[in-house]
């Protein structure tokens, strides 16, 4: 017991002089090197102190209402007539390697035909988006306090980085079938053949089966899945009217 007391002795002379130094440039060092001074004294295991204001429980049960509540409001967004078709950052366009075929359908008159080939795979990823909810949900819920604190310290996407690194393989499994039964229900491989056929001598050199469109369609949607929440999650860091409870308000507040 007696080698504690000169560590506990040095606690409130530390915190003394983190309040009597000026805050200035050179004293603001000063204040950081008593910041890591007591997080020392304190363990250095990365536990957080007992008088913590934000317990584990709270930051760790914030940053799921953010995911969840951002998934929500995304999904909702793009599970929707238009959600994909509607919106220039998200839209589907054709695959790439069917480009060059677009483009000289659409200078010789006949972009109705990619027009319409454009709106089948849009509205295949609207029909199939709803769908991720669940899994998006599931992704959130084996947080540990160490992966939450990281994300609360990172940069405006890092809980989306997260979420994308645990839930991508199992979105896109779960995700892949659903779409595959929508482009079919949709006509997206209906429109694709009629595109090519009215193509002529533009798709000569052309597999009509080299593009897998069910995967194009999948990762297309879940590429503007995630970009999208992205951006709902940096509008909850920043806007405090995106707080929409006491828990994101005091969690995201602490920043």
């Amino acid at each position: 017991m007696r080698s504690s007391e000169p560590v506990r002795a040095l606690v409130p002379v530390a915190a003394l002089l983190a309040l009597l130094i000026p805050v200035t440039p050179s004293a603001q060092g000063w204040g950081e090197l008593g910041e890591r001074f007591l997080e020392g004294l304190s363990g250095g295991d990365g536990r957080e102190p007992a008088s913590t204001p934000l317990a584990r429980q709270e930051i760790v049960a914030g940053l799921r209402e953010a995911l969840l509540r951002g998934s929500e409001v995304v999904v909702a967004e793009l599970g929707r007539e238009n959600g994909f078709l509607g919106r220039p950052d998200v839209r589907i366009p054709l695959p790439s390697t069917l480009e060059t075929v677009g483009r000289g359908m659409r200078r010789f008159g006949l972009g109705h035909h990619v027009d319409a080939f454009e709106t089948s795979l849009n509205r295949a990823a609207e029909s199939a988006v709803p769908e991720a909810l669940a899994l998006l949900r599931d992704a959130v819920r084996g947080m540990s306090f160490a992966e939450a604190r990281r994300i609360l310290e990172g940069p405006d996407d890092a809980a989306t980085t997260y979420f994308r690194e645990r839930s991508e393989t199992r979105l896109v499994d779960r995700f892949l079938p659903i779409v595959r039964e929508t482009t079919a229900q949709v006509g997206v491989t209906a429109a694709y053949k009629r595109m090519l056929a009215e193509a002529g001598m533009l798709a000569q050199f052309l597999d009509p089966g080299a593009v897998d469109l069910d995967r194009y369609v999948t990762d297309e949607a879940i590429d503007g899945l995630f970009l999208l929440l992205a951006r709902e999650e940096k509008r909850i860091r920043e806007e405090p009217v995106a707080r929409t409870s006491e828990l994101l308000r005091r969690v995201f507040g602490s920043r």
